[in-house]
């Protein structure tokens, strides 16, 4: 077997760091977000246990603004849904990417040569 790499096997050693790639970037994300995730749930926990005419302030940039606690928690609500379903999303990405990736890794495999043991 010669030293050269076929442009085709270049283009399939590329394809699959694109997708390594890929696949750094989705878990750095879903990290973010399930950390967001967990401070939302934090602060909806504090908010059970602080009493209703309690002075609540958000924090929206440079301003904090006072809230009702019934409002803060429909938010936090719906922002721990929204966190869930980017979760689910960012989970199915990466497990195509990851089928992706094995079947481009058993391809370049077969082309170099290299036999798998099951």
């Amino acid at each position: 077997m010669s030293s050269e790499i076929s442009p085709q096997m270049q283009n399939q050693l590329q394809q699959l760091q694109q997708l390594q790639q890929q696949a750094q970037n989705l878990s750095m994300q879903k990290r973010q977000i399930a950390s967001m995730q967990k401070e939302s749930e934090i602060a909806l926990n504090e908010l059970k246990t602080i009493s209703d005419d309690a002075v609540i302030y958000r924090s929206i940039g440079n301003l904090n603004i006072k809230v009702k606690k019934d409002e803060t928690i429909t938010k936090l609500k719906d922002q721990n849904e929204s966190f869930s379903l980017k979760l689910q999303s960012i989970t199915r990405q990466e497990e195509r990417i990851t089928k992706k990736f094995t079947q481009l890794q058993e391809t370049l495999k077969q082309s170099m040569g290299v036999t798998t043991n099951a």
